[in-house]
């Protein structure tokens, strides 16, 4: 940061126009709910009405720059609307990888025709678009990808696979991450290209997994499908720094959502400690019950208080790495804390499945391990906070 910047800052109060679009948010998820996303996951089917209700209003685009039709609030707008649908039991991984991921990296690194060709769909909802990063064999290890790309004339032409992609069924397209295949055979940097998913050569498997959650995630098979020359991010080049700029709203609006699940675990505790009367006295009378959802609490509000830190300092164009990492860890923890004690809170009907909670552990559960494990966040904090030596 030059000496003419001014330092980014960290609102504690949320300005009026905060404030209408969370509770705008709020107003329209709470007209689905969990009973709808689980009723979507049965079927089998995307949650369109959903999407396209947060779409109508402009909420999908917060954070796309207002020139392509989005709200320009950064990614703080947007994460105070992922953090409103997962308190209303109405998580969406799609609004993680396309507004966030996506059109963060084409807001940063798009050329101007890529800029006004995808942002202003992404902004609108109209648009969406899935990231493909994750690989078996690399972890998360993403400089050891083996999914490339070979120049050939005007085009890419890609061959790999990816596994755990979220969303595809549900989008337009996919924002692969493949290494460049050189003349020599070895794999070069990394390099971002948008990919149709009907693409001739593109087929896909999906992973059933313990999350009830209505987007679905998949294995991508990519077989010598034929990518334009202007669906490359970010130039022949500079993938690796495009890259990052999606990664960390990734871990942004990670945080977000399982503070918002977090949040809605402990209303339903408490709501249901301050009913439940046993021998006469309501059981959050008890510092046994009340103590634990208290601590609960103060977790959670510390781990929102680092999104915001995270939201302020990528906003501002400064290295957010750290709090990134920090809001993402911080999120998982006090989340997985919420919704274990409320079902403890239960007793019994903790694991009743009309009470909602063992629908709402999986998720949050996963947050521990994805879109970064709990371990690679505390390597990387032992290696850049605190200078220790690399551990991989």
């Amino acid at each position: 940061m030059s000496a003419t910047t001014a330092p980014p800052v960290l609102p504690l109060v949320e300005s009026d126009e905060e404030q209408l679009l969370r509770q705008g948010v709020a107003g329209v998820a709470s007209q689905f709910g969990p009973a709808y996303m689980r009723d979507r996951n049965e079927a089998g089917e995307p949650p369109t009405e959903l999407w396209d209700a947060l779409a109508e209003k402009g909420y999908l685009g917060a954070n796309i720059p207002e020139e392509f039709g989005g709200g320009g609030l950064g990614m703080r707008g947007l994460a105070i609307v992922g953090e409103e649908i997962a308190r209303a039991g109405c998580s969406l991984l799609l609004i993680v990888v396309s507004p966030a991921i996506a059109g963060s990296i084409l807001t940063r690194h798009g050329n101007p025709e890529q800029q006004d060709r995808w942002l202003r769909g992404i902004a609108a909802g109209t648009t969406k678009l899935a990231f493909a990063i994750t690989e078996s064999d690399a972890g998360s290890n993403s400089h050891n990808l083996a999914t490339h790309a070979r120049k050939a004339g005007s085009k890419w032409v890609l061959n790999g696979q990816k596994t755990y992609i979220s969303g595809v069924e549900d989008a337009d397209g996919i924002l692969v991450i493949a290494r460049r295949k050189l003349d020599d055979g070895s794999l070069g940097l990394p390099l971002p290209l948008i990919v149709d998913v009907d693409a001739p050569g593109l087929t896909r498997q999906h992973i059933p997994t313990a999350l009830r959650n209505a987007d679905r995630q998949w294995t991508l098979f990519f077989d010598d499908v034929e990518v334009d020359e202007d669906r490359l991010i970010g130039g022949e080049t500079g993938g690796l720094g495009a890259i990052f700029d999606g990664l960390n709203p990734e871990r942004i609006m990670g945080a977000a959502i399982t503070v918002g699940a977090g949040d809605l675990a402990l209303k339903r505790a408490a709501e249901y400690a301050r009913e439940r009367v046993v021998w006469k006295t309501p059981i959050g009378a008890h510092q046994g019950i009340s103590h634990p959802l208290a601590q609960c609490a103060i977790e959670l509000e510390l781990a929102r208080t680092q999104t915001w830190k995270a939201c302020a300092l990528y906003d501002a164009g400064l290295p957010a790495g750290e709090a990134c990492n920090i809001a993402k860890y911080a999120a998982a923890e006090a989340a997985i804390r919420c919704v274990d004690q409320a079902i403890q809170t239960h007793g019994g009907n903790g694991v009743a499945l009309e009470y909602g909670l063992t629908d709402m552990y999986w998720g949050v559960r996963l947050t521990r391990t994805a879109p970064v494990s709990r371990e690679m966040i505390l390597n990387y904090v032992a290696e850049h906070t605190l200078g220790l030596p690399k551990s991989y």
